[in-house]
């Protein structure tokens, strides 16, 4: 959400808002804002969480305990409806993504000219217009791509685990078209290696276009509504209540995403032991 659009106009405005704070690093950009953002929202999480686990009594439990009880309860439910074994690693897994992904997801709920504004309090207007900060870490494909590349190697992992290292390479090369003639069988073999390669590939992919579709799709739509409030008094209204509109129904879209990649996250390692 927004308070005004500045003096540029709305395409500058956007623009403005999706500069990153970065440095060149390794011969990549790395982006200070994505990196700042996560790491300080996924310490935020460890601490709420691992609180109330310390804290965690018996009898009947406070308001925070008991939230951090249904969070878990759910979570684990769902794990444990999509991966038939062991859970003890798998439903650690889902709560870290779920909670740290919904609280990523959550920034875009906050006001995005708040770091300005902050700045133009202690540092004045003209300080205000050359500093920016994106702090949807979602919204970065960064963020997405590297978590799902982290599923991708659980994936890899898990398959190696249950199949073994040789059963997991010969399901690579004999599925889904299996052959009992040894011909057939080795020419078949490149192609199941290569849609094998591929279906493993589209997972990550998949995983992490979905999510920064969504979070920067909704990212720019916040922009759009703060050029109707800075439009004048006439689209003032309008563009107040459009912004609460879109921020009500932002928070489905926070709380489902998460959702959906952390089920897809369980549903990809769950299917690593199983057999093609």
């Amino acid at each position: 959400m927004s308070e005004q659009t500045g003096s540029g106009g709305l395409n500058e405005y956007i623009q403005h808002h999706l500069l990153q704070n970065s440095v060149e690093l390794f011969g990549g950009t790395f982006h200070i804002d994505t990196w700042a953002v996560s790491l300080v929202l996924g310490l935020l999480f460890i601490a709420w969480f691992g609180y109330y686990a310390r804290k965690a009594t018996s009898g009947v439990p406070s308001k925070g305990q008991a939230f951090v009880e249904m969070a878990l309860e759910f979570v684990d439910n769902q794990v444990k409806d999509n991966f038939h074994g062991d859970r003890s690693s798998i439903t650690p897994l889902a709560i870290t993504i779920f909670m740290w992904v919904v609280l990523m997801n959550g920034m875009d709920l906050l006001p995005l000219d708040t770091p300005g504004v902050a700045i133009q309090a202690v540092a004045g207007a003209e300080a205000a217009q050359h500093t920016f900060f994106r702090w949807v870490p979602t919204a970065d494909l960064n963020t997405t791509a590297a978590m799902s590349v982290v599923v991708f190697f659980l994936i890899l992992y898990h398959s190696i685990k249950a199949k073994g290292g040789f059963g997991f390479g010969k399901e690579l090369m004999t599925s889904p078209f299996a052959a009992e003639n040894k011909v057939t069988k080795s020419i078949l073999m490149p192609v199941n290696l290569v849609m094998n390669v591929i279906e493993y590939c589209v997972k990550p992919v998949s995983l992490a276009m979905r999510l920064f579709g969504n979070m920067y799709g909704g990212e720019l739509v916040f922009m759009l509504i703060a050029g109707l409030l800075g439009g004048g008094l006439l689209m003032f209204v309008p563009g107040v209540l459009f912004n609460f509109a879109w921020a009500v129904f932002h928070i489905l879209i926070v709380l489902l995403q998460a959702f959906i990649f952390m089920i897809l996250s369980v549903v990809y390692i769950a299917g690593a032991y199983e057999s093609h």
